[in-house]
């Protein structure tokens, strides 16, 4: 930063503040309790900032600040700045897509209910959004018959006033005919407050009176009328049963759902009204601020409820506390003009409904990033700017990644994912169990995994090499004259290897190519565990990639994907190592009766404290297979190992490390 103030010039009061770069535009928006204190925090070395606000830093030309009374009007000139600005260093919450809401112009004289799609408008009364629209108009079609409101369009509207005759939406019941004055102002207002409390989760009033209704007529004979009231009533019912019932008390309160990535995250709203869900929303978020999930679900809190017109609930449920939590719940009960609570669910329905919002963000943004994988012209993007930031020769139309994983230098994995033309290739996907590497080294086991790849690669171009040595006088190809080249495991060599890891994973790797003479032909990268940053070959810091480009998403597919590969393996693994039961190969024992004898004496442990005649005793169990059980159990107790019967020693060697931990696997960290 150019023009950087003397921080004794800085005041030491609450405030918001912005960094803007040479042309005047505003990079970044922040706010603070102590403006001193927290931008001296940008003075520091750049090495020790992380990367995107280091880039913001030097962008910046200057910074400026407004000092203000408290904390709450800090927050809220701060947002008030982020949505007049919009900072491209800032979190941007964009719609995923574009929920439909269902809208009533209440301004209007004769207001009437719509299906609506945008931003929202003044004078106009929103209810959702609806994840759905089919059901969003199947719902309305159902409350047209009990409040028969227009739904028409305004020209439709005043041309059938000047005709004086009403559409087919009357004969039909559906409307109540404003348009030709078959409905009073009076009569058509009382429609339409019945419709707006129904929208807004208020359905017990509205049942018990027309079921009143409909009890009056039909002690005073009047059928027909009861009839139509009946049909309204089911109508309403069915109409409610679309709303999700989430609690038993009428409260009206707003579950926040977060899953993000290194690069981006998805939020998901559903806004409970009465006890039920009347609305969800859906939103993804460019992380382009390092925040920490308190900070983020505070910023998310923030756009979402300082937007114009926003509704804001009595109380916010969320998945993680916020950042300061006080000052958000003062600014928001100043926006809706009354108390506001923001808390966690810890236990009952509202823990299950905020698991249940958080399992839709994550679904979103898996959408999402589906999305972008699956266009061609991203994808493009994307080699293109791999190539360009890593200084490749060529795109990469076909990447491989490698990635490790292993519980404590037990059950040692490897994985090799494969990219072509920026899209999976689970054919060419291949897994490794390291088998030359004793106790936990990382490096040696991507050497294993290198040279047995690579190694394969060698040796299949030198079995080819060999076939056409034989027939040094053959002009056609070698498959036209019999000598086949099979397509083997790893029969093709990649443009671009990348290992997950940092500089010691990155000369791993150059040492293999050397060996095998691949040096020069296979372009080789390391990615390291800060994000952004790629090692090369030949370069002593590390290449950072832009934040929002293609390059990186591509980037973090390959990371992401190798990742998963590994961890499935090797929990597949582990998995089939530890739950091997000492009971296992027990003359007698088949799969039923042992997990009945484990389901009633309470588990191996429990086993193991019981007495042969506390075996004996089950009515089920014969006496010579609890005398087996008890042999078995105490055997591989006294003995440090399993005593197996002929055709059992594998599994029970591995069943010893469930005795000396019974309840199953070790822990779930895996380490990569």
């Amino acid at each position: 930063m150019r023009h950087r103030p003397a921080t004794g010039d800085i005041p030491d009061a609450p405030g918001s503040y912005q960094f803007l770069d040479a042309d005047g535009r505003v990079l970044y928006v922040g706010k603070a309790k102590s403006l001193r204190h927290r931008l001296s925090n940008y003075w520091q070395d750049p090495a020790g900032l992380p990367p995107r606000t280091a880039q913001m830093v030097a962008l910046a030309d200057r910074v400026e600040w407004v000092v203000v009374a408290t904390e709450v009007e800090a927050l809220m000139l701060e947002h008030s700045l982020i949505q007049a600005h919009r900072p491209r260093f800032n979190v941007r919450l964009k719609d995923d897509k574009s929920y439909p809401w269902l809208a009533v112009t209440v301004s209007e004289e004769w207001p009437r209910p719509m299906v609506y799609r945008g931003r929202k408008r003044k004078g106009v009364r929103y209810f959702g959004p609806y994840g759905h629209v089919g059901a969003l108009r199947e719902t309305l079609d159902l409350l047209l018959r009990s409040f028969p409101v227009r739904t028409c369009s305004d020209t439709k509207f005043r041309r059938h006033g000047r005709l004086g005759r009403p559409c087919l939406l009357y004969d039909i019941e559906r409307c109540s005919g404003p348009c030709v004055g078959a409905v009073g102002h009076a009569q058509y207002a009382r429609l339409l407050d019945d419709l707006t409390r129904f929208l807004s989760g208020e359905t017990a009033p509205i049942v018990d009176r027309l079921e009143r209704q409909m009890n009056e007529a039909s002690a005073a004979l009047e059928y027909e009328r009861a009839a139509r009231l009946r049909d309204q009533l089911d109508a309403v019912r069915k109409a409610a049963e679309t709303q999700q019932m989430v609690s038993e008390q009428p409260e009206d309160f707003d579950v926040v759902g977060i899953a993000e990535d290194e690069l981006e995250a998805a939020v998901q709203v559903f806004h409970v009204r009465k006890g039920r869900v009347v609305g969800r929303g859906g939103f993804v978020a460019d992380k382009v601020e390092d925040l920490t999930p308190s900070q983020f679900c505070a910023r998310v809190v923030e756009e979402l409820y300082g937007a114009p017109r926003a509704e804001v609930p009595r109380r916010i449920f969320v998945p993680v506390e916020p950042d300061v939590p006080q000052v958000l719940c003062d600014w928001l009960g100043q926006v809706r003009g009354g108390p506001v609570g923001i808390s966690v669910p810890r236990r009952g329905a509202k823990r299950a409904l905020q698991e249940t919002v958080v399992r839709n963000a994550r679904d979103d943004l898996a959408r999402h990033r589906m999305r972008r994988a699956s266009d061609h012209n991203s994808r493009s993007r994307a080699l293109l700017e791999l190539q360009e930031a890593l200084g490749l020769a060529e795109a990469p139309l076909r990447i491989e990644c490698y990635d490790m994983s292993h519980l404590q230098g037990t059950d040692y994995v490897g994985s090799m994912v494969v990219f072509e033309d920026a899209l999976a290739k689970k054919s060419d996907y291949r897994r490794f169990t390291v088998k030359n590497v004793p106790g936990n080294d990382d490096y040696a086991a991507m050497r294993e995994v290198l040279t047995r790849r690579l190694g394969a690669l060698v040796a299949e171009r030198r079995r080819v090499a060999e076939a056409a040595a034989r027939l040094p006088d053959a002009q056609e190809p070698l498959e036209e004259i019999g000598v086949r080249a099979p397509r083997r495991r790893f029969a093709y060599a990649p443009q671009l290897l990348l290992l997950d890891g940092g500089k010691g994973q990155l000369g791993v790797g150059v040492r293999v190519l050397d060996e095998l003479g691949l040096a020069g032909e296979i372009e080789l990268a390391a990615l390291a565990k800060q994000f952004e940053e790629v090692y090369r070959p030949g370069r002593g810091e590390p290449i950072r990639i832009p934040r929002g480009s293609e390059a990186l998403y591509l980037l973090q597919r390959l990371r992401d994907e190798a990742h998963r590969f590994a961890i499935t393996f090797h929990r597949e693994r582990r998995g089939s190592r530890m739950t091997a039961s000492a009971l296992d190969g027990v003359p007698g024992l088949g799969p039923a009766r042992k997990a009945r004898l484990l389901k009633e004496v309470g588990g191996v442990r429990a086993l193991r404290a019981a007495s042969e005649d506390d075996l004996r005793a089950l009515a089920w169990l014969p006496d010579r297979v609890a005398g087996a059980v008890h042999s078995r159990l105490h055997a591989t107790a006294a003995g440090g190992g399993p005593v197996a019967p002929s055709g059992a020693r594998g599994r029970d060697l591995a069943a010893h490390a469930l005795i000396a931990a019974p309840n199953g696997a070790a822990g779930e960290n895996d380490e990569e």
